[in-house]
């Protein structure tokens, strides 16, 4: 779950990294009062989980505390990048000297937390790295091991002197937020120094495990407070993994494996994945039928793709689960189904037999995926 940067700023402050004092607001009359009682220049800032905001419109600089209320007036409701804010971030204002970037993240292929430092900040990390890739310090830490001062001294080498100490602390302490907090990343861009030399997160990009919750249930009021999509509330409803994307495409398999597999045929025949939908190995009529619940519930698909190998799941299984949801839901876009396995042909001629209007059936993965991409742009 990506938090908001307020709600980072709170999981940072819990391990002693030095934020912004602030206040969340839903109103400008909350902006306006919390800009007075911080007293001075503040920042308004959406709180959206994109980035992009500042070129966006969506960080704004107030003097008093009338255009601090002004600003959040321009600010709430506004949409960035297809999120719209809801909610503001009325921080005190930084006296900035300069930006560096720093952040932890999870690499799955070495199987250890990465830490990295730039002394370039602000800008997006991806371009820093391309640019110049010695300006990027990155450097594994064995959990068993921990983080130790070689460690900070590496990661800050590329930094002006008087911010190195400062930083190698919050490095520090960010290995330790991201261990103790079960995070997946831990990020700040900007880090900044101040003009009275000291080192402060002026940002916070925090990820958090979801299966970590049952440890955590300080997460819980974050969870809720989030702008979860519709789909992917149901779908955890339901216990069913699933992942909504930005394609037309809608796709339910069984098995992550054949799911990954039929998302990257939808690409190579030159369609876009709506989702993933992963319904399981032994998934029952009343799963798939949930599941298709879900994917037709998405306004951007304009095809849907079932792709069931039969193994544990059967087939026919598979074809009464697909009829009981179209008894429920409308099928208002075409729908290919590819059966395969155990009771395939059992399947098929269940789908036959009801005839559902705008279904059809392919007996390979390749031809499915085509027919379901070429449905898609029809």
């Amino acid at each position: 779950m990506d938090l908001l940067e307020y709600m980072g700023k709170e999981v940072f402050a819990r391990f002693g990294i030095p934020v912004s004092p602030g206040r969340i607001c839903l109103t400008p009359d909350e902006a306006e009062a919390a800009a007075r009682d911080i007293g001075g220049q503040v920042v308004v800032k959406a709180q959206v989980q994109i980035g992009g905001r500042g070129k966006a419109g969506g960080i704004q600089l107030a003097g008093s505390p009338e255009e601090a209320r002004a600003k959040a007036e321009q600010i709430l409701g506004m949409d960035i990048r297809g999120h719209v804010v809801e909610r503001v971030w009325v921080e005190s204002s930084t006296d900035i000297s300069k930006e560096y970037y720093a952040s932890i993240t999870l690499d799955r292929r070495e199987g250890m937390p990465l830490a990295m430092c730039s002394a370039e900040g602000g800008i997006d990390i991806e371009e820093v790295a391309a640019r110049d890739p010695k300006a990027l310090k990155r450097m594994h830490i064995d959990p068993l091991i921990g983080f130790k001062p070689f460690h900070g001294a590496y990661l800050t080498s590329t930094l002006d002197p008087e911010a190195r100490q400062g930083a190698a602390e919050i490095l520090k302490a960010l290995f330790t937020c991201f261990i103790e907090a079960d995070c997946s990343l831990v990020e700040i861009n900007p880090l900044v120094l101040t003009a009275a030399g000291r080192v402060h997160a002026l940002d916070a990009k925090v990820t958090v495990d979801d299966n970590a919750f049952f440890r955590h249930p300080e997460y819980v009021e974050y969870q809720d407070v989030l702008v979860t999509d519709p789909q992917e509330s149901l779908a955890k409803e339901k216990g069913i993994a699933y992942v909504k994307l930005d394609g037309e495409v809608g796709v339910m398999g069984n098995g992550a494996g054949l799911v990954m597999s039929t998302l990257d045929l939808v690409n190579l025949a030159g369609g876009k994945p709506a989702n993933f939908l992963d319904v399981g190995g032994g998934a029952s009529a009343d799963q798939i039928a949930a599941a298709l619940e879900i994917i037709l519930g998405d306004p951007q698909v304009r095809s849907v793709l079932v792709n069931i190998f039969g193994g544990i799941t059967r087939c026919d299984e598979v074809a009464k689960g697909i009829i009981g949801a179209l008894d429920r839901v409308e099928l208002k876009v075409p729908m290919v189904v590819r059966l395969d396995g155990t009771n395939a042909e059992e399947g098929r001629r269940l789908l036959e037999e009801a005839g559902p209007e705008g279904v059809e059936t392919s007996p390979a993965m390749w031809e499915a995926a085509e027919l379901a991409v070429q449905r898609a742009r029809a």
